[in-house]
């Protein structure tokens, strides 16, 4: 299959009919699937942040709005565009608005600073930025600046600015170096027919796990991604009762669609944003809104549970919390049903694609164990030893996958690539593994030294 954004590696064609043979695989592009959300849960609740409520119907506005605004300014199909917005309804606005566009957003987190953002900059060869003006004292602006002086590509800078805040770069439009300047407040315009795309085409890229310096671009397209979302939010029974709080930065993949926010949205479901997984900020949010369903990170549970047993925060509309990113020590696990009267669902996942996760029917012994069994079950997992043998069920090994929605490589590094992806697809996730009897995977740390192999990290 001819792949539609060069420098990614396509799903060999039997694959491909494969997918779309089981039903996986269904040819919508995610932001005209808001558009069928829109039309079906207008007025219902789909984003809120502390005050702030907006409808699905307003929602789908905004982006229609904002697409038409970019495309005014110059963003084209296939260009690439550094999204580092924190936990704000203008993440998921954004996002969508690029992808209407055919503009390839690059998710990134707020906390990177100027190294990572360039590295990814040069790398996406990326004309557009889109971030804070400035936040948590940190200037982006100035940041976006300086990398638009390196040249050659960013050429275009929409910051979001706090109420009231200053105009970026001191009010220029143009700065020396050519690079444009907008608030993203003032990026939009009447609505325009909706652009033809292919949802085999990249909806976005997201960072590999490693360290900042070492992350590499992970490019998901329209249909694996859809395909995960809906997945995730099926296996945990979402509905347009729940509400998600998601507390994980909305750039992270666990966060973004595990089934995160896109899986919310595909059910009529509510998204709460917080920007901080801060105990007194996400504990609130959860009595205020009825939170019914986050995903967190060990260390986050663990404050979460210290400050509820101090402030007794009502918990009680949670049903299910995702855990993953880390190994969680059992005494954790162990305190989490008891303190808050919810199920513990653990996670493993990898930007790349693969997800095992328990299931909300699974044994006690089996959530405070392992990380589940694979989310799809066309899902392919060897467990491999030094020299890519498969071990006996029980042995840990290199856990390696490939499946519907794992990609087949890295965006534009053919080197990582051959590293990181065995001859016949199978993606070395760098997890250190070992299945149960009953076909469960116990995921710790990574293996022996694998260059090119990130991190058990959810991003």
């Amino acid at each position: 299959m001819r792949s539609l954004l060069d420098g990614c590696t396509p799903w060999p064609e039997e694959f491909v009919d494969r997918y779309w043979w089981a039903g996986h695989w269904r040819g919508d592009t995610l932001d005209s699937l808001l558009r069928g959300w829109a039309l079906r849960y207008g007025p219902r609740t789909a984003l809120v942040q502390d005050g702030d409520r907006i409808t699905y119907a307003h929602l789908n506005r905004r982006v229609d709005r904002m697409a038409a605004g970019f495309r005014l300014r110059g963003l084209r199909p296939r260009q690439r565009v550094v999204v580092q917005l924190p936990n704000v309804p203008e993440f998921v606005i954004t996002v969508f608005a690029l992808m209407r566009v055919g503009a390839v957003p690059v998710l990134c987190p707020v906390s990177h600073r100027a190294p990572e953002v360039s590295r990814l900059v040069r790398v996406a060869e990326a004309v557009g930025y889109v971030g804070p003006s400035t936040y948590q004292g940190f200037d982006h602006t100035a940041m976006a600046a300086d990398i638009a002086a390196e040249g050659p590509f960013l050429r275009r800078v929409f910051t979001l600015d706090a109420p009231g805040g200053p105009s970026p770069y001191g009010g220029l439009a143009t700065d020396p170096s050519g690079c444009h300047y907008f608030p993203l407040g003032s990026v939009e315009a009447p609505p325009e027919p909706a652009l033809a795309q292919n949802a085999g085409q990249v909806a976005f890229l997201l960072l590999s796990g490693g360290t900042a310096e070492e992350a590499r671009l992970v490019p998901r397209t329209h249909n694996d991604y859809a395909y995960q979302a809906r997945a995730a939010a099926e296996l945990v029974s979402l509905t347009e009762s729940d509400v998600y709080l998601a507390a994980l930065p909305a750039a992270y993949n666990f966060a973004f669609g595990c089934p995160g926010i896109l899986g919310t949205l595909s059910v009529g479901g509510t998204v709460v944003l917080v920007e901080h997984p801060e105990p007194a900020e996400c504990l609130a949010a959860v009595e205020r809104e009825r939170v019914t369903l986050t995903s967190v990170e060990p260390d986050a549970v663990e404050r979460w549970l210290d400050v509820h047993a101090t402030v007794g925060a009502d918990m009680s509309s949670l049903r299910l919390v995702q855990v993953g990113g880390a190994p969680l020590p059992r005494a954790t696990a162990e305190r989490m049903g008891p303190a808050w009267g919810c199920r513990l669902q653990q996670v493993f996942g990898v930007a790349e694609g693969l997800l095992t996760l328990t299931r909300p029917a699974d044994p006690d012994e089996t959530v405070l164990a392992t990380q589940g069994r694979p989310l799809s079950p066309d899902d392919e997992v060897r467990i491999v030893d030094v020299d890519g043998n498969d071990v006996p069920d029980g042995e840990y090994g290199e856990l390696l996958a490939r499946g519907p929605y794992t990609v087949r490589g890295y965006y534009r590094a053919p080197d990582d690539t051959a590293r990181s992806f065995t001859a016949d697809g199978y993606f070395r996730t760098g997890g250190l593994a070992r299945r149960t009897p009953d076909g469960s995977l116990v995921v710790t740390g990574r293996p022996r030294s694998t260059a090119g192999t990130p991190p058990t990290r959810p991003v």
